[in-house]
């Protein structure tokens, strides 16, 4: 893919007039809905209990933890009945903002969450039920990791799962290109891509998705930009600081050498063999960025169903001059909420699912990292224990950009970056419109 300086420089100028276009938008909409039920305690309800849950895990293990839990939380709640309901990932926000909308009736009881501007959004609009995390819950998961799920110091859901974003990589490839060591900076993961792509394996994006693409950029700005320019964009939505057109510079410079494979702007994320996610399971693809969801998706992928035995992580590589920390991390947390017509019950259920013993059966099921740190012990597989260290370690986090800022402004980030990142009009016009959800495992789905 080309990507001149040109382009670069309307990456990031098209991306910052997104935030300062919308960010009067977003701020105005903050009216406060209190009032209504999605504010206050989970209701009481008398004599049985049937609840629905929702999830966007459709087949395999995923899907089976969740039948699983709702089986063990109905043998110590036998007057409690949860049905799972599975629901593609691609087209889980669009559903659940619908049924969300439509209230009572066709709402989940307990739904799929990432937390941050989205989550936001479905607080204000008393979508959501406040519920209180147990003792167990606030002891064994961190603060940091709970408020992505709180609003106004409220808990409005329950992380399961932390996911930390980084390069997961093929290390029989890597070897295979020559790439002795994982990069640590721009220039090294510059020079390996080119080896990469000389052996005919090179990095991937599945840029028809859009957001994968956006990441990348989001990935520069960690490392471009300050804490303290990422807080003030966080808490403005403007991006007026210099780092982040720098942030577009950079990203510019390095597609500019061609680090990705083939087509990348028609290829899918995931949930085939042809998607980046299978071409990384069947070693077509040396590697690509994802969140800690990735051994599980690409494990889904393999001929043999199995997690792919030479998988490995790296965090993304410093920039040069940047201003943020090497070690800085941008990640985000999965995890449910109630519905504002919830039963009290769905609170306790969710207390349930972050007990360690449910979050180390659920990491298991998706290969994720639990956020119950007494939990994260389960975690095995060498991939993810390295992207375990590295969130441990990061001097600070950044929750995804498209999450923190929520689906208005989330989105025209995504699809500013995807549009000035196309490599010609006529991929443009070949491109469907880019998808703003990320991958969750359940199986091959996302």
């Amino acid at each position: 893919m080309s990507f001149n300086s040109t382009r670069a420089r309307r990456t990031a100028l098209a991306v910052a007039a997104a935030g300062l276009l919308l960010s009067t938008a977003a701020c105005g909409s903050s009216d406060d809905n209190s009032s209504s039920n999605g504010s206050g305690d989970t209701k009481a309800a008398s004599g049985p209990v049937t609840m629905t849950l929702w999830t966007n895990s459709t087949t395999g293990p995923g899907v089976q933890f969740f039948k699983d839990a709702a089986s063990a939380f109905h043998t110590q709640n036998p007057n409690v009945t949860i049905n799972v309901q599975s629901v593609q990932n691609e087209d889980y926000d669009g559903k659940l903002q619908t049924a969300l909308q439509a209230g009572k009736g066709s709402a989940p009881d307990i739904l799929f969450q990432r937390g941050g501007g989205k989550m936001l959004a479905m607080v204000q609009a008393g979508q959501l039920s406040e519920f209180t995390p147990s003792s167990d819950a606030q002891s064994n998961i961190s603060a940091g990791t709970q408020s992505i799920f709180q609003a106004d110091g409220k808990s409005y859901g329950i992380p399961l799962s932390i996911t930390p974003e980084g390069i997961w990589y093929s290390k029989d490839l890597f070897k295979k290109a020559g790439v002795t060591s994982t990069p640590t900076t721009i220039a090294d993961l510059t020079a390996d891509a080119a080896k990469l792509q000389a052996a005919g394996t090179p990095l991937a994006v599945g840029g028809k998705d859009g957001w994968p693409a956006a990441h990348w950029y989001y990935m520069f700005a960690v490392r471009d930009c300050s804490q303290d320019a990422l807080n003030k964009a966080a808490s403005s939505a403007q991006f007026s600081d210099p780092c982040f057109l720098q942030a577009g510079k950079d990203l510019g410079t390095f597609m500019a050498k061609n680090p990705f494979e083939k087509d990348a702007f028609n290829t899918a994320a995931q949930g085939s063999a042809a998607s980046t996610a299978g071409l990384l399971a069947n070693h077509k693809v040396a590697g690509e960025l994802m969140g800690a969801w990735e051994p599980g998706v690409v494990g889904d992928l393999t001929p043999d169903k199995k997690p792919l035995a030479d998988l490995g992580y790296f965090p993304f590589p410093a920039t040069a001059d940047g201003k943020g920390d090497p070690s800085a991390m941008m990640e985000g947390a999965d995890g449910y909420s109630c519905s504002a017509w919830a039963p009290k019950e769905c609170g306790d259920f969710l207390n349930f699912l972050a007990t360690a013993d449910q979050e180390t059966k659920y990491a298991t099921a998706f290969s994720a990292i639990p956020a119950n740190k007494a939990a994260q012990g389960s975690v095995t597989d060498a991939a993810s224990k390295a992207a375990l260290d590295a969130a441990n370690n990061a001097k600070y986090s950044v929750l995804f950009l498209d999450t923190l800022f929520g689906s208005n402004i989330g989105n025209a980030l995504n699809t500013a970056v995807v549009n000035s990142c196309r490599v010609s009009p006529a991929t443009r016009r070949a491109s469907s419109t880019p998808s703003t959800t990320r991958p969750r495992r359940g199986n091959s789905n996302p």
